[in-house]
């Protein structure tokens, strides 16, 4: 018997229809004898439902007042899958985010898990129940209400496994793994049937979407096998686990992007350290992070910075340059361009083969697509590129190092 818990999405529980079929394979699960703990998103559309809402009173609302708002979605899931799973002649009861004690900072709409106090989810588990829990919601120290950004129900998943000791945890969603790239733009894209951790890790950072980063770095921390899913027709998936032995076949794992990249220069500003950590002090103060970064050292003592954030960060991060009262940068010059994309190919197998750099940049200007930003690691090279070239540079490099190759 194991200690399992199941992580649904939105489009997972998206209909009446669709939730009696996660009640039946949650059931499925208990019959074979497991515990099983359940961690649901909204259904799906709810939270875009009342985010449209909320702008309808303010384009701009306060932070803690949205967050109030948008956790109302997972009440709705969790309350009826629990009376789905009752139906079934099976105990089960939803419990919410404070319920289960999730305590988080006071960063509204993208808080982090500090703790979760298992207690009460332990008791219901002692007593044969199938604890179903609301995702991407907790409660700060002064009982705020407070969500945890995209991807904040994967987080809530892990986190709670790792407290309860879960053997596993699964991620179930509306595909059935993790796959070398995204399909739906390369055809030729396979599932994965093992990816380790480590790769996992780059891949959700660098904009695969089947997994939130925070949630990944979770089943780190707490050293935890995570299995990715599909709800519609659940087989294997496919196993993130931290054994790499005999199991890389591919210098390169998978190809992944992300389209939520801005880029900001800071040009003609004195060189050196102390300009730069104001600026990424400034920015972490707002909860603003700063991804690729690159400097170019001019004569007459000045310096030009080159830096990515997230998209929904750039006009703030911009604003907050170019203040009046900034006294950061000293008056160097800001300018922006939101029409940027990220493109990185990762593989564990890159750590002992040279030449995949030389590869991965032929293959890109075979189709000339020119490169503004380089960020690498052991595991991976990112590039960033104009947004109209994504696409072609993720089939690109695909070829090179995943489909030929096979």
């Amino acid at each position: 018997m194991a200690l399992i818990v199941q992580k649904f999405g939105g489009t997972s529980v998206g209909s009446i229809e669709r939730i009696e079929a996660v009640a039946d394979l949650v059931v499925k699960t208990k019959q074979q004898g497991h515990q099983v703990v359940v961690v649901l998103s909204a259904m799906s559309g709810e939270t875009n439902r009342l985010l449209a809402l909320a702008k309808q009173i303010d384009k701009r609302p306060s932070a803690r007042e949205l967050d109030v708002l948008l956790t109302a979605g997972e009440q709705v899931s969790i309350s009826l899958l629990a009376m789905a799973i009752i139906k079934r002649g099976h105990s089960a009861v939803s419990l919410l985010a404070d319920q289960v004690n999730i305590r988080t900072d006071n960063m509204f709409g993208k808080a982090r898990i500090e703790d979760v106090a298992a207690t009460r989810l332990k008791h219901e588990l002692e007593h044969n129940r199938i604890a179903i829990i609301a995702g991407f919601q907790g409660r700060d120290i002064e009982g705020n209400i407070t969500t945890l950004g995209r991807g904040g129900t994967d987080t809530s998943a892990v986190e709670i496994a790792g407290a309860i000791n879960a053997d596993e945890c699964q991620i179930y969603t509306d595909v059935d793994g993790v796959y070398t790239t995204d399909p739906r733009i390369e055809p030729n894209a396979r599932r994965m049937n093992y990816v380790t951790f480590e790769e996992m890790l780059e891949m959700a950072s660098l904009g695969a979407k089947v997994l939130h980063i925070r949630s990944v770095e979770a089943a780190g921390k707490y050293n935890l096998p995570l299995r990715v899913l599909s709800s519609f027709n659940p087989d294997q998936g496919t196993l993130i686990s931290f054994e790499e032995a005999g199991v890389q076949t591919n210098i390169v794992s998978g190809i992944a992007f992300n389209r939520d990249e801005s880029l900001i220069y800071v040009n003609n500003i004195t060189k050196g350290t102390t300009q730069l950590s104001k600026i990424v002090k400034i920015f972490a103060e707002h909860g603003i992070e700063i991804d690729m970064i690159s400097q170019v050292n001019h004569n007459f003592e000045k310096i030009d910075y080159a830096f990515t954030v997230h998209t929904n960060d750039y006009e703030q991060a911009l604003e907050i340059l170019n203040s009046d009262e900034r006294q950061i940068i000293n008056k160097g010059a800001v300018k922006g361009d939101s029409h940027v994309a990220k493109v990185s190919a990762v593989g564990v197998g890159m750590k002992s083969h040279s030449g995949v750099a030389s590869l991965f940049f032929e293959a890109l200007a075979q189709e000339n697509i020119d490169v503004i930003l380089v960020s690498t690691s052991e595991i991976k090279i990112s590039v960033l590129i104009d947004e109209k070239y994504l696409e072609l540079a993720v089939r690109a490099l695909h070829k090179v190092f995943l489909t030929e190759n096979e």
